[in-house]
């Protein structure tokens, strides 16, 4: 996956911020960062959901890998933290034109109050984006990237969003309905970037999309189309999703596409 992401000419980027090899213990505004993570405002100690407090940071090997970068998306500000180390603690194209679509569309979209779950989350930034604009996010991806995950929505969403997002592993293909059951777990929106690039998990990812997907469920995919087989999968997302082309943004070769599963 190439890593060059032309980022400063792109919508809602404001840059890169200095590197910060001890960004985990920098005390914040609303807070102090504790070292699983997890952000306190001042005076409250136990306001923090459960399931953030519970889980374990990514530790780069490198310190000096990370960097902070600036975007601005529905008039905020947004500072993430990111890793060359891993393609999950980078903030990809796809991401990048997802963002500004749900900016640029959030009254149609119906965003407020809205059950959205991100698939393949990475550093967050499109979770962030959601949860600024009223929806209740739940973000999800692999382990090894989860803590990385969690401390840049603490960072971004605490105290200034309607709902604290919630952060959940998910392993594509793996324990779906054990972890997501059908049952309790309806999502109006799901969010997916950047997720189909050159790995050998297309079906599994294919069969979890589905899965996820509910009658009135609305599925938004933006990814750059760099292989065959990303072409390839999108023949068979087609099969399964009446799918529509939403955007298009050539200088990135990013396709936006809105999916509903089909039911007959």
């Amino acid at each position: 996956m190439d890593v060059c992401l032309s980022s400063e000419q792109q919508p809602g980027h404001l840059g890169k911020g200095p590197s910060t090899p001890d960004g985990w213990l920098e005390a914040e505004e609303e807070g102090d960062l504790h070292k699983d993570g997890t952000s306190r405002p001042p005076g409250d100690s136990n306001k923090i959901e459960p399931s953030l407090q519970s889980l374990q940071k990514f530790v780069p090997t490198d310190y000096a890998s990370y960097t902070q970068e600036h975007y601005l998306f529905a008039g905020k500000k947004i500072v993430i933290q990111e890793s060359i180390e891993s393609y999950g603690t980078v903030v990809w194209p796809g991401a990048m034109a997802l963002c500004q679509y749900l900016e640029e569309h959030t009254e149609e979209l119906n965003l407020q109050d809205a059950k959205i779950l991100e698939i393949g989350a990475g550093p967050g930034l499109v979770s962030i984006v959601a949860s600024v604009l009223g929806g209740q996010v739940t973000a999800t991806d692999l382990p090894d990237v989860l803590g990385n995950l969690q401390y840049n929505l603490l960072k971004n969403t605490l105290k200034c969003t309607a709902h604290l997002p919630e952060v959940k592993e998910l392993v594509w293909g793996e324990d779906l309905e054990q972890n997501f059951p059908k049952s309790t777990c309806y999502y109006d929106y799901v969010l997916a970037s950047d997720v189909v690039y050159h790995h050998y998990f297309l079906d599994k990812l294919l069969a979890t999309m589905v899965y996820l997907c509910q009658p009135g469920t609305v599925l938004l995919w933006a990814n750059k189309f760099r292989f065959s087989t990303d072409y390839e999968f999108l023949d068979k997302f087609k099969q399964v999703f009446d799918t529509k082309l939403l955007a298009e943004f050539p200088e990135s070769s990013v396709k936006l596409f809105k999916a509903v599963l089909r039911w007959d």
